[in-house]
C-alpha cells in the first residue's frame, strides 16, 4: 500500500439466524456495494457469523458468511443488525467478542433492533441510545441503566451508535459515512443509492406530514428551497413566519410537522451541511467558511461545529479536503 494511502476501516457485520435481508443489506451497501462503485477505499466489509454453517434468513433464503466472530472482534466497526427479537438473548460468545471489540476502540453499531445487542453486552450502559420507536419502552424497562430516546433517528456517543428502525439505519450508516470519510464521501454514496444524502440523528423517527399535502405546505418547501439557496442570508422565525403569512405558532408548529425539526434546529444542520462541502470542496479561509453559511463569526461557526462533530473546521478541511 502506498505511503499516502490509509489504510481501510474494517466493518463487520454479524448476520445470524432469521437476519432481516433488508437490515443486512443496507451496512452491505453504504459501506461495500455502493461505496466501492463510488470509488472510495475506506472500508473493507467482512460478514460474519457465530458458525461456518448457512444461516437462513427470515425470508427463507440461505446465506454463508465467510468470516467468524474473531474476525468480528478484531475489526474497526462492529455493526448489529436488526435482531430478531428482544427475548431471545445473544450468546456469551458474541457478547465476548464485542467486549473485545469495544475494549480495542472499536466503533459499535446497534441498527434497529441491534441495540438489543450492545444493550446486552453492557456496552450502553449510562448512555444515551435508541432504537424503533415501538420497542423503546421494552428496552428501557429492560435496560434501565440506559437512557433511551424514542424521538430520534440515531443517536451516537463516544464509541457507540444506535438507530432506529428501517431507513434510519440508512441514514445510520451514511452518518458514519460522513464522519468518518466525509461529507462527498457520503453524498456520493447517497447519490447511487437515491436516498437523502443527510439527515440528522435528532430528526424526529417519524413526522406527520412527510410530504406536502397542502397548498401551505408546499409554499412552506419552497420556502426552505430558497433558505438552502441562501444559507449567508439572515433568518429569524418572525421573518420566516411573516413570509407565510402565519403567525409565529402556526408557523413553527407547521414547520416542524413537515422537518420533523424546529426552524433554528433545520437551519443549523443545514449551515454546519454547507460549511463540511465548503470545507472539503474549496480554498476558501475559515472567515469565508463562516460568511457564506450565514455564521455570524468564525466563534460562532467553531463552538457549532465542534459541538456537532467533535472536532474544529479546520481539522475537518485537513482530514478531508480533496
Amino acid at each position: 500500500m502506498p505511503a499516502n494511502r490509509k489504510k481501510p476501516k474494517q466493518v463487520a457485520v454479524l448476520a445470524f439466524e432469521q437476519i432481516s435481508p433488508f437490515h443486512l443489506s443496507v451496512p452491505c451497501m453504504v459501506f461495500g456495494d455502493a461505496a466501492l462503485a463510488a470509488g472510495l477505499s475506506d472500508f473493507e466489509l467482512k460478514v460474519c457469523s457465530e458458525t461456518n454453517t448457512a444461516i437462513t434468513s427470515s425470508s427463507g433464503f440461505q446465506l454463508v458468511p465467510q468470516h467468524g466472530l474473531d474476525t468480528l472482534a478484531k475489526s474497526d466497526i462492529v455493526i448489529i443488525p436488526s435482531w430478531p427479537s428482544p427475548q431471545q438473548a445473544p450468546s456469551q460468545q458474541l457478547i465476548s467478542a464485542i467486549h473485545k471489540a469495544h475494549k480495542r476502540g472499536a466503533l459499535l453499531v446497534g441498527l434497529c433492533l441491534g441495540a438489543y445487542v450492545l444493550a446486552a453486552a453492557g456496552v450502553l450502559d449510562g448512555k444515551l441510545a435508541t432504537t424503533h420507536w415501538a420497542y423503546a419502552n421494552d428496552l428501557q424497562q429492560r435496560h434501565s441503566e440506559i437512557n433511551v430516546q424514542a424521538d430520534v433517528l440515531y443517536h451516537q456517543q463516544d464509541q457507540t451508535v444506535t438507530s432506529a428502525g428501517t431507513a434510519a439505519a440508512i441514514d445510520c450508516c451514511l452518518h458514519l459515512v460522513r464522519q468518518l470519510a466525509g461529507a462527498e464521501a457520503s453524498n456520493r454514496i447517497a447519490r447511487l443509492m437515491v436516498t437523502a444524502p443527510h439527515r440528522t440523528g435528532n430528526q424526529a423517527q417519524f413526522i406527520e406530514l412527510p410530504v406536502p399535502e397542502k397548498v401551505s405546505d408546499q409554499k412552506l418547501a419552497e420556502l426552505m428551497d430558497e433558505i438552502l439557496n441562501d444559507l449567508a442570508a439572515p433568518y429569524s422565525t418572525n421573518m420566516l413566519a411573516d413570509r407565510m403569512a402565519m403567525s409565529r405558532r402556526t408557523f413553527t408548529r407547521h414547520f416542524r410537522a413537515l422537518t420533523g425539526q424546529s426552524v433554528g434546529q433545520w437551519i443549523l444542520e443545514q449551515r454546519l451541511r454547507h460549511c463540511q462541502n465548503l470545507l472539503e470542496q474549496s480554498d476558501q479561509n475559515i472567515e469565508q467558511v463562516a460568511e457564506r453559511s450565514g455564521f455570524q463569526s468564525v466563534v460562532s461557526l467553531r463552538h457549532h461545529f465542534r459541538q456537532k462533530f467533535g472536532i474544529s473546521p479546520s481539522e475537518w478541511r485537513k482530514t478531508f479536503h480533496k
